[in-house]
């Protein structure tokens, strides 16, 4: 199985950060490679950039695509989640939907927990995107700043977790997720001295990625996500172009 783990921000080190936690959560057999957005911001914070990185990711995914068995849209709000289920044959997985859900199976309300205040509006948008707001317990923040992206998890550590317990307590969660790639493996080094599950976005994006493989689900033929027709592009990547305009088979 090959997986394909697409970064929509700039940060190669965040997606090597990413490889490592999805790479240890695979399957035997389980092949994951990364690609990183060749252009526009470091990390997604508000609604235009999650605009310019889904444009971005349908540009990487069209080059990318082939030979890939399921992809992964490796940012917390799933920027052109949807767009790219309906122009791509393979399981295009989000990683923001994935943890809700995982969370969702794990408790009766989850938690979001992340590193910078410009993101909750984004998240509790995509919440409500997916249709699981009745069971989110609320999006809580870091108040002030951090030195540097990569290292967030790191500086700030027993802040997240302070959050953390806070949302159990006065949101009564009973479920948390550290959102965000940058807080990506921040779960798995600090879930004991939280008491209820905490889901790591990205183990949860691959094993549901996993999952869609195996249940071998054929590409929509009507409905939602079935493939548009063809139609005429202009200065569009290439890639990109070929697919909207059915020339690439």
């Amino acid at each position: 199985m090959n997986i394909l783990l697409l970064n929509p921000n700039t940060r190669a080190d965040v997606t090597d950060l990413m490889l490592h936690v999805a790479r240890g959560a695979a399957a035997v057999g389980t092949q994951i490679a990364g690609r990183t957005a060749p252009r526009g911001v470091p990390y997604i914070s508000t609604r235009a950039e999650a605009q310019i990185a889904g444009a971005i990711a349908l540009e990487t995914l069209a080059e990318a695509h082939r030979g890939v068995d399921a992809a992964i849209i490796a940012a917390f709000g799933d920027p052109a989640l949807f767009a790219a289920r309906e122009l791509f044959d393979m399981p295009v997985v989000g990683m923001a939907e994935a943890a809700m859900l995982a969370a969702c199976m794990a408790g009766r309300r989850f938690s979001i927990v992340t590193f910078a205040p410009p993101l909750a509006p984004w998240y509790e948008e995509c919440v409500r995107m997916h249709g699981l707001w009745g069971r989110c317990a609320g999006v809580r923040t870091l108040d002030g700043g951090f030195r540097e992206i990569g290292d967030v998890q790191h500086e700030k550590e027993q802040v997240l977790v302070d959050l953390a317990l806070r949302a159990i307590e006065t949101d009564q969660a009973d479920a948390l997720i550290f959102a965000g790639a940058p807080l990506s493996g921040l779960a798995g080094r600090v879930e004991s001295r939280i008491p209820v599950p905490v889901i790591d976005q990205v183990v949860a994006a691959v094993k549901m990625a996993e999952a869609m493989v195996a249940l071998r689900l054929r590409k929509a033929s009507a409905g939602a996500f079935r493939r548009p027709a063809a139609k005429p592009t202009t200065g569009l990547a290439d890639a990109l172009a070929a697919r909207l305009e059915h020339r690439d088979g």
